[in-house]
């Protein structure tokens, strides 16, 4: 019996090839930075060791890639246009990549199916290249052409036979920023190959062959990269990672600068991102991530390339073991390193050799002693020193350096915050409240004794329901800290200890801010949990705080206690640096000076 068909509603039938080629094109055609990432991959493929990409608008209106690969021969010139061909795999399988970067010799097909496409090829053993023509998936003539060896695709007016796909892309300007990004990718996934990236004219990107992934991670992260970066290396469940990352005081405000790779395929893989971000820990504030270029190679059996249209995500057949064993091999290499930030020209070399007036030192003839004037209310206190010379060790407490942090002499503190030294390579500055808190913090996280100071009179604070609640949930971590609270009357809590360091003791009125942290799971991002978050708030409570006027001999105690940490220290628990470094060699740049 014939089946009506409701009004309104179409019946089943079969899509016309056309459509169905158009439908299949756009799983892998998403935006021009696509079609760039393709053809890269191919060129790659081919042997190449030179690649151009050339744009105009945005890759809107055409893409150019060509390379000096290998080439294709004429008589596979068809096929190389024709859905499901490929030389990347054998016609009965098996498709599991090997040695390339994907079996989607298709992708051609499919660009070819939303745009007017122009393939020219040349094999090394020919005389000369042959093209053929595409538009639309409709196969044109083909005809000699000339090039050396090597292939090169035009793709002009992308999705033209789509307008409801090219309606949606993005300004060309922003299009064509994808498409640098793609670039960079494929280009520290392959550092040995060298790119070129030209938009309408004008030569937007050039990434040489390098030998060393640090020298091709610095062209696209930053000269100061290869000065500021730590390597990582070492096996992972079925096989190894290596790379460069930076170090804390290059983090980046978004993980979009943490590029990764496997089997020389540049990925997305929020697994790992995570761990290197878990490797950082209390390296790194919440909102700054890590920045850097990871490479895994795997053996086939550990990962599959084959779950993503595009290749842009992988599958580990372990995942939570190779994202632990990154993590493990990210933190080895970054507590191994110095463990002073050092200051980037990027962000303070001068623009010009004059200073703004409004920015310019007033004239004075006071210039006593080196000394800047201070107030009893916190204001900076130096020690007074004479201009003949550098001070004698005796006059200011010195720190040994040992394992990475630099040996200093203590001159004076900067608005009872920052304290001022020198070490061996230049002027070094000291975050006070960050040094003691990192401090108080490794003690509380090892559940090392800290030495409780009674109030001569309990101290009653009134606390909310929630508060009253967490106290309960949290009453044994504050103890550990050195906080004693006992109930003093309804709805009212009394302190009786506080925890003291150096001679110093914490607020009582902390208890209160501290309990607010604790219930909203404190403020840093620790992997390990309420144990890290409750130290490092507590810590911060307990810590030398900013305005503080500090003895420069207890300082130096609050310092040699931070170098004979276990595990070196860049920052504190939230993740601002403690020690920054301004070698002198950059000193003498600033103030013009060509020598010694």
């Amino acid at each position: 019996m014939e089946r009506s068909v409701a009004a309104g509603r179409r019946p089943i039938q079969r899509l016309d090839p056309t459509t169905i080629e158009r439908i299949a094109a756009g799983e892998v055609v998403e935006r021009p930075a696509s079609v760039v990432k393709e053809l890269l991959e191919n060129a790659l493929d081919a042997g190449a060791s030179a690649i151009t990409v050339r744009l105009a608008n945005g890759g809107l209106d055409r893409i150019e890639v060509a390379d000096n690969g290998g080439g294709i021969p004429p008589d596979e010139l068809e096929l190389a246009v024709e859905r499901h061909a490929t030389s990347k795999i054998a016609p009965e399988g098996p498709i599991e990549l090997g040695t390339t970067l994907g079996f989607r010799g298709e992708a051609l097909a499919a660009i070819a199916t939303v745009a007017r496409f122009t393939l020219t090829s040349r094999a090394a053993e020919r005389d000369a290249a042959e093209s053929i023509r595409v538009d639309g998936g409709t196969r044109g003539a083909r005809s000699l052409a000339g090039r050396a060896p090597g292939t090169t695709v035009e793709v002009r007016d992308l999705f033209y036979n789509t307008p409801a796909r090219r309606k949606f892309l993005r300004s060309p300007a922003a299009e064509q920023v994808e498409i640098a990004r793609t670039v960079e990718r494929v280009y520290l996934a392959h550092p040995s190959v060298a790119v070129e990236l030209i938009a309408d004219g004008q030569r937007l990107g050039t990434y040489p062959a390098a030998p060393e992934l640090a020298d091709a991670a610095s062209r696209v992260l930053g000269p100061e990269f290869r000065r500021g970066s730590f390597r990582v290396e070492g096996p992972v469940p079925g096989g190894r990672v290596e790379g460069y990352l930076g170090r804390p005081a290059l983090a980046a405000s978004s993980s979009r600068s943490l590029y990764l790779a496997v089997n020389g395929r540049a990925i997305e893989a929020r697994a790992i991102q995570q761990s290197v971000r878990a490797a950082f820990g209390d390296y790194l504030p919440r909102a700054r991530f890590p920045i850097g270029v990871l490479h895994l190679e795997l053996g086939s059996a550990d990962v599959d390339a084959n779950v993503h249209p595009t290749k842009r995500e992988v599958r580990f057949a372990r995942p939570s073991e190779i994202a632990e064993a990154v993590r493990l091999r990210v933190r080895a290499g970054l507590v191994a390193g110095p463990q002073v930030a050092e200051l980037s020209d990027a962000v303070l070399a001068p623009r010009s050799a004059t200073l703004p007036a409004s920015r310019s030192l007033p004239p004075s003839g006071d210039s006593e002693a080196g000394a800047v004037a201070g107030s009893a209310s916190g204001r900076a206190r130096f020690q007074q020193q004479t201009l003949a010379g550098r001070p004698p060790e005796s006059a200011s407490p010195s720190v040994a350096g040992v394992r990475g942090h630099p040996r200093l002499v203590l001159y004076g503190c900067l608005q009872s915050l920052y304290w001022i030294a020198e070490g061996d390579e230049g002027l070094v500055l000291v975050d006070q409240h960050a040094a003691s808190e990192r401090v108080l913090f490794e003690g509380l996280r090892k559940d090392r004794p800290v030495t409780r100071q009674s109030l001569v009179a309990p101290v009653p604070l009134r606390l909310t329901g929630a508060q009253e609640a967490t106290l309960a949930a949290h009453g044994a971590d504050l103890h550990r800290a050195g906080f004693e609270v006992a109930p003093f009357g309804p709805g009212v809590q009394a302190v009786r200890t506080v925890p003291s360091f150096g001679g110093r003791r914490a607020q009582p009125g902390a208890v209160v801010e501290l309990l607010d942290e604790l219930a909203a799971g404190g403020r840093p991002t620790q992997p390990d949990g309420l144990v890290e978050r409750t130290a490092a708030s507590l810590a911060c409570h307990a810590a030398i705080r900013a305005g503080d006027s500090v003895p420069p001999a207890e300082f130096a105690r609050v310092l040699d206690a931070l170098y004979a940490l276990a595990e070196p220290a860049y920052s504190c628990p939230h993740g601002r640096p403690i020690l920054l470094q301004i070698p002198r060699s950059r000193l003498d740049r600033w103030f013009l000076r060509s020598g010694p």
